[in-house]
């Protein structure tokens, strides 16, 4: 998904340098992300990549460099920045004591909509992730893992937010639930076109939902490319990432095609 002169990126990072920790955790990040598009980081524990998503809304601060979000530093409005931006993590960090109405319609009721519109919208997102009505009184206590996670992502699209922050979302959840909350990620992708920020260290998710592969290493960019061409990368890191998870690459590949609907 090119960037065009008219209109800024969606995220980008200029000469980006963080520390965390007492140690150099991110190393001279250049990188922009395009509206719409899903950007995968992708890169084993400790490579940056939850460093860099958590940058982008400011849970943690650079030590030098930019961070630009539709072309305005990030530095200028936090609250505002954050609200426009929805955050799903592994762990879904949903409020155990409230209903599933009141963790999806938390950021709507904090920019005082009206109860009826909330009311409204949360049926409205219980249903674009596939879960019935009657859940929006439950507890997560109730639910399983994996409606868990499909009410964290309605939580984080309740107020339609441009940007869409993802840390291992998935991880957590069973071989069979995960292949299912990928296909309906992409599915809801092919409708919102939010421009979504992926942490991921398997790449056969980041073949299947990724626009575009950044792979990272000890808090250092090492290459961006679009899953065809991360595949017959001749990058010696991506080369190696390819042989180490071996058979179902081309099929991973196969699958997003077949989600999303394209030929």
């Amino acid at each position: 998904m090119p960037i065009t002169a008219d209109e800024p990126p969606a995220i980008e990072f200029r000469n980006v340098f963080c520390r965390a920790g007492g140690r150099e955790v991110l190393t001279d990040l250049n990188l922009q992300i395009a509206r719409g598009e899903t950007l995968i980081l992708l890169g084993r524990s400790g490579s940056g990549k939850t460093t860099t998503l958590k940058l982008v809304n400011r849970l943690l601060e650079p030590l030098s460099g930019e961070i630009r979000v539709n072309g305005v530093s990030n530095q200028l409005d936090i609250i505002r920045l954050r609200r426009g931006i929805g955050y799903v993590i592994q762990e879904i960090g949903l409020f155990p004591h409230f209903t599933v109405q009141r963790n999806i319609g938390l950021v709507p009721r904090i920019e005082a909509w009206p109860e009826e519109r909330i009311r409204a919208r949360v049926q409205e997102m219980l249903q674009l992730v596939g879960l019935a009505p009657d859940v929006a009184s439950r507890y997560p206590h109730q639910l399983s893992g994996g409606q868990r996670q499909r009410v964290g992502v309605a939580r984080a699209l309740a107020a339609d937010p441009a940007i869409l922050l993802m840390d291992e979302p998935f991880g957590a959840l069973d071989p069979l639930t995960r292949d299912e909350l990928q296909r309906e990620f992409l599915a809801l992708q092919r409708t919102l076109h939010k421009t979504v920020v992926f942490v991921t260290h398997d790449l056969h998710e980041a073949l299947r939902l990724g626009t575009r592969i950044a792979l990272m290493e000890s808090g250092k960019l090492i290459t961006v490319a679009a899953p065809h061409d991360f595949l017959r990368s001749t990058d010696p890191l991506a080369s190696a990432y390819v042989r180490a998870f071996g058979d179902g690459l081309e099929s991973a590949l196969n699958r997003s095609t077949d989600d999303r609907g394209t030929s």
